[in-house]
């Protein structure tokens, strides 16, 4: 049964699935009180239990305590109540890059009992308006260097009723930066209830189309008084460093909720390449860091040519799979095993995972704290020993998404089922095998093959395409791009290149084709559905 609720805006609570969708829910060991404000208890919580003069946020430059933070947010959190006119339970989205501010914003939102929504840069405004639409989004929060896409959407948007620039560069010179300056850094956070939706983190799927997944205060807490204090062991001295956007769970946790929720240091880069990383952690001395396999590769070279990563404690890998010889390497260079794990915006973050003292590699782990695991064979029975089926899940957090169909098709009898096949070893590890749908796993992003291919037969020159991921070695997999044109177009160089600019004005500009092949035609059914499995095998060597 749902506790009490805060919100006077009912919207997420009225979209919730029914009941008898949900999955089974694990909260043995984890407590909380009916009422709970999760940003309240990352920032003035923190300074009451004496955490008020740790550093908090590293980022553009400045250093910000735990008690600098409080009040910044509080003063934000004044505007958005008396001068927005946010309402509990109102959805609030915030565009920007991963900064301070952004981390500011998500907070204050959240004080003000708003339902937040954390988009990444790169999209444009028509992937906006889907979010916006979806969630029927009435202000947004944006950096003034990304405006521009942001204010396209909301000149079309039925549901936008502001949008308020922020100064992400820290010079606190934009129209909410100016407004938060004459309130009071006092401020009475909203009562909202533990079971109040306060994150919507969208998911793109397997059609490009957004789904959204709801997650409740309680939430935010579970996966720091979970994963990140049973297995990271997090502790005050601890500095973050990550390149995952807080726009996904994986980002905000690691690099907001984990930190904070136990006094540590969280530093944001905006551009978070592995170079980027590397000066961080040797100025810093940063202790726990999260990324994909493929920056660990620039790490480790790094460390070849003398950079000196030694105070890092924790190398938490995620987003693609962990392959074996970059473990090895890692292992050998550092004598600190690489922590690979498994997460999913629905579950919000990783729910299976190496240990410290319990690794192996081309090994995903056991599952953390509150969580069980097991595989599936097809007609839903428990697959034998080192059988490969699709991976079920359940513990304190799951699979809610904000009024859509596929609710049921992710839950089954109580279990998540992700959409990732694996198989259980005889001693209990869990090992990936493949994912089950047209998701491309690049670089630890999530692309959606229909959503490029959309993109694609939007330009004149193309017929029909179809998109699949071919194996990289830098990025795990590319998006690949077969292409059939148009008579008279002509294939080469030249408009491949154009091709990739179109993606990128349409989409969100990581989604490109990395690779474009021109094809007469394209393997099909007899009822004309196209074989992208023919394609994926024929790849090698294309990309």
């Amino acid at each position: 049964m749902l506790g009490p609720s805060a919100h006077t805006d009912t919207f997420s609570r009225d979209s919730l699935p029914p009941l008898g969708q949900w999955p089974e829910f694990l909260l043995e060991g984890f407590n909380y009180p009916d009422f709970l404000n999760a940003a309240y208890e990352l920032t003035d919580a923190m300074v009451t239990k004496g955490f008020g003069d740790n550093i908090a946020l590293i980022g553009n430059g400045r250093q910000r305590t735990y008690k600098e933070l409080s009040d910044w947010t509080n003063r934000l959190a004044h505007v958005l109540v008396e001068d927005l006119g946010v309402q509990p339970g109102n959805r609030v989205l915030i565009r920007s890059a991963n900064n301070p501010a952004m981390v500011a914003c998500w907070l204050a939102a959240t004080k003000a009992g708003a339902v937040v929504v954390n988009t990444m840069p790169m999209l444009r405004a028509g992937e906006l308006a889907k979010h916006v639409d979806k969630a029927e989004i009435q202000f947004a929060l944006c950096d003034t260097r990304l405006m521009e896409e942001m204010q396209a959407c909301a000149e079309g948007s039925h549901f936008l009723k502001r949008v308020v620039g922020f100064d992400g560069t820290s010079n606190h010179d934009a129209e909410l930066d100016r407004l938060a300056l004459e309130k009071p850094v006092q401020f009475d956070c909203v009562q909202t209830g533990r079971d109040d939706v306060a994150l919507l983190g969208f998911t793109s799927g397997s059609t490009g189309e957004p789904k959204a997944t709801m997650h409740f205060h309680r939430d935010l807490m579970i996966i720091a008084d979970g994963y990140a204090r049973e297995v990271l062991d997090v502790q005050p001295e601890d500095v973050f460093v990550g390149s995952p956007p807080l726009a996904f769970t994986f980002g905000l946790g690691g690099l907001a909720v984990f930190p904070l929720r136990f006094g540590a240091t969280a530093t944001l880069l905006e551009q978070a390449s592995p170079p980027g990383m590397i000066e961080i952690i040797e100025k810093y001395k940063a202790t726990v860091c999260f990324t994909a396999p493929t920056a660990y590769r620039v790490m480790l070279q790094a460390i070849e040519d003398g950079a000196d990563l030694s105070s890092l404690r924790a190398a938490v890998s995620a987003g693609e799979t962990l392959p074996k010889p970059v473990y090895d390497h890692w292992m050998e260079r550092t004598g600190k095993p690489m922590l690979d794990g498994i997460g999913a915006t629905e579950l919000l973050h990783i729910f299976i995972s190496n240990r410290f003292d319990d690794h192996r590699p081309a090994c995903t782990g056991r599952p953390v704290k509150g969580y069980e695991a097991k595989v599936l064979n097809s007609d839903g029975s428990e697959a034998e020993v080192d059988q490969v089926g699709r991976l079920a899940v359940r513990g304190p957090t799951g699979c809610r998404y904000l009024n859509d169909d596929q609710q049921a098709g992710y839950v089954c009898d109580g279990w998540n089922i992700t959409g990732d096949s694996f198989y259980k070893d005889a001693d209990g590890y869990f090992h990936f095998a493949a994912r089950k749908d047209d998701m491309i796993l690049s670089a630890g992003y999530n692309i959606a093959g229909p959503e490029v291919e959309a993109a694609l037969l939007g330009h004149e020159s193309v017929s029909e395409c179809a998109v699949i991921g071919a194996p990289d070695p830098e990025r795990g997999h590319i998006v690949q791009a077969h292409v059939v044109l148009i008579d008279g177009a002509n294939a080469g160089d030249e408009l491949s290149a154009a091709l990739q600019a179109h993606v990128k004005s349409v989409i969100a500009p990581y989604k490109y084709p990395r690779s474009v092949v021109f094809c007469d035609s394209l393997p099909k059914t007899a009822t004309g559905k196209i074989q992208r499995f023919r394609l994926k095998s024929s790849s090698s060597g294309k990309a």
